[in-house]
């Protein structure tokens, strides 16, 4: 059974830091693409960063420069180092998984305030 399960969200002040993490478990982890996505309310998932089984990273516009996802094969987690945080940051935080199926989390709340 495949299992991503996300952690880290809350609730930070404009300008503020969170880290997000996301364990997987029953899946050869180190051959998925791992990426986070997020949903704001009353709009559509939006893709926030990737990350490839050799490290290589891809991110959205919104959020280059400021976020910085990385992985840790060894314990099968990804990771979502989010800084400078801004209030249209606010969503929830979906962490996926790809390889010949997707795989999702549950999501993870993340609320920034002005």
């Amino acid at each position: 059974q495949v299992q991503l399960v996300e952690s880290g969200g809350g609730l930070v002040q404009a300008g503020g830091s969170l880290k997000l993490s996301c364990a997987a478990s029953g899946i050869i982890f180190r051959l998925h693409v791992m990426g986070w996505y997020r949903q704001a309310p009353g709009k559509q998932s939006e893709l926030v960063a990737t990350i490839s089984s050799r490290g290589t990273t891809n991110y959205a516009d919104a959020v280059q420069g400021r976020f910085t996802v990385s992985r840790d094969n060894e314990k099968n987690t990804v990771y979502l180092q989010m800084n400078s945080l801004k209030p249209e940051d606010t969503a929830v935080y979906y962490c996926n998984a790809n390889l010949f199926h997707d795989y999702w989390g549950q999501g993870t709340q993340v609320t920034v305030s002005s």
